[in-house]
């Protein structure tokens, strides 16, 4: 069924919209794909337009939504990077594409075959949800219908994260395909004009400050004491009262790119190093950057950063991009 038919794409965040790119480039889809990016989102806008310079795959195209998220039709392959959503979940009970393929949403990806391979009656929702009895029936009915098509072999998993062994058996025991990636096309590509830092250690922003998962006072301490000159690249959904702090920390140069940091990071040289909490980016970030010879670290999280919304689950999660370990 690959490379036949078209496709319709719905994204709402720029790792989302990379892996729409990358599922085309891979042959999960056809030309004619319509990548469809929620309005209004500024890191999708900055993305989109550090795409428009590059060479697409071909077939491909990709527009701003004007009225919404796109329904697939009977005879399109279904590209959705966000299963939690309810507007996706209600859509999968009445739309009939001919496949749903799955790119990477972050850690959600993770949690989402976890839930998938759980059981018939467990519901799609997000961790630390708390749903109401018509959000729980709906998350229900989603993954009873995403488990069905995975037995039909209609459902697809398009993703550059480390799923565990055993996890990634038990996805494909429902009959679903589970398909890993290295961003060939976007290695394949001229790096785009970004001012390469000039600072030789790198710090990715993180969004578990705000997210209420990590202690705020912990986290500056720990960026502020790091030896300088620093550059920090921010996530995109950290707070801004934060990041006006790191903006005006002495030593710490912040570069507000606004696109994904796999499109401009991947340009640093030998010696230059990237340190992040444990996140998505890690594992992306590593397979650009190996052949360059530039680490990228990842900083174990002290047990006194965490808050007691952190449950013990999402802690180990959140290990599994923790190789190349940075002392906090």
């Amino acid at each position: 069924m690959r490379e036949q038919g078209s496709a319709v794409a719905w994204v709402e965040s720029p790792l989302q919209l990379l892996c729409a790119v990358e599922a085309r480039h891979a042959g999960l889809i056809g030309p004619g794909t319509r990548v469809v990016t929620r309005g209004r989102l500024p890191g999708l806008r900055v993305t989109r337009a550090e795409l428009d310079v590059l060479e697409l795959p071909a077939g491909l195209s990709i527009q701003a939504a004007d009225q919404g998220m796109p329904r697939p039709g009977r005879r399109e392959a279904w590209v959705l990077g966000d299963a939690f959503s309810g507007r996706m979940q209600l859509t999968s009970l009445t739309a009939f594409p001919t496949r749903m393929v799955i790119v990477d949403d972050g850690l959600a990806t993770i949690r989402l075959l976890e839930l998938l391979t759980a059981g018939l009656a467990t519901p799609l929702l997000r961790a630390r949800a708390a749903a109401k009895p018509s959000r729980l029936a709906l998350g229900v009915a989603a993954g009873i219908r995403l488990r069905a098509a995975a037995r039909a072999g209609r459902l697809t998993v398009f993703t550059a994260l480390p799923v565990p062994a055993a996890l990634a058996d038990a996805v494909r025991g429902l009959g679903a395909e589970l398909v890993t990636h290295d961003f060939a096309w976007l290695r394949s590509q001229p790096v785009v004009a970004h001012p390469r830092p000039r600072e030789n250690t790198v710090v990715l922003g993180t969004s578990l400050v705000r997210n209420g998962l990590i202690h705020r006072d912990r986290y500056l301490s720990w960026l502020f004491a790091l030896e300088g000159p620093l550059a920090y690249y921010p996530h995109r959904r950290e707070d801004p009262g934060d990041l006006a702090a790191v903006r005006d920390h002495p030593g710490v140069t912040v570069y507000d790119a606004g696109a994904p940091v796999e499109m401009t990071l991947r340009d640093l040289r030998p010696g230059q190093r990237v340190l992040s909490l444990p996140s998505t980016a890690v594992t992306s970030l590593r397979v650009l950057l190996a052949a360059r010879g530039v680490p990228v670290q990842t900083v174990e999280v002290p047990d006194d950063w965490w808050t007691p919304s952190a449950s013990v689950s999402l802690r180990s999660h959140l290990q599994m991009f923790a190789h190349e370990r940075a002392s906090p």
